[in-house]
């Protein structure tokens, strides 16, 4: 992983900002983690026990350096009475935002991939 940057806010706390963020966007109904995520979160859930860390919720998201940004990664679930393509674009609105309104940092790229629709989501 490429550091260009020097994280004044911890990874963490970005994918917390950014999950809360998505949590919020109507249609959402909970965020999904992949395989690949799946073993990034527990290596990280695993060193904020060892440190004694409560860990803020940020399953689902992934937060990574962009030069003097950062791209944030987004699995989530949708309701099935809303169109994906259009709750995905709301949720990289409201991340975007959220991240640079509480953190301070620019945001270089936000991806939000669609990996369940729920049939009776309702939000």
């Amino acid at each position: 992983m490429s550091r260009d940057i020097e994280w004044i806010v911890e990874e963490p706390v970005v994918a917390a900002v950014a999950a809360d963020a998505a949590r919020r966007t109507p249609g959402v109904v909970r965020l999904e983690t992949g395989v690949g995520r799946l073993v990034r979160e527990w290596g990280r859930a695993r060193w904020q026990q060892v440190k004694g860390l409560t860990p803020a919720p940020a399953e689902g998201v992934l937060v990574e350096p962009a030069g003097d940004a950062v791209k944030v990664r987004l699995g989530i679930a949708t309701a099935g009475h809303t169109q994906a393509a259009a709750v995905a674009r709301r949720v990289q609105r409201e991340v975007r935002g959220a991240v640079r309104r509480d953190t301070g940092l620019d945001v270089a790229e936000v991806s939000v991939a669609v990996l369940d629709i729920e049939p009776g989501g309702v939000r």
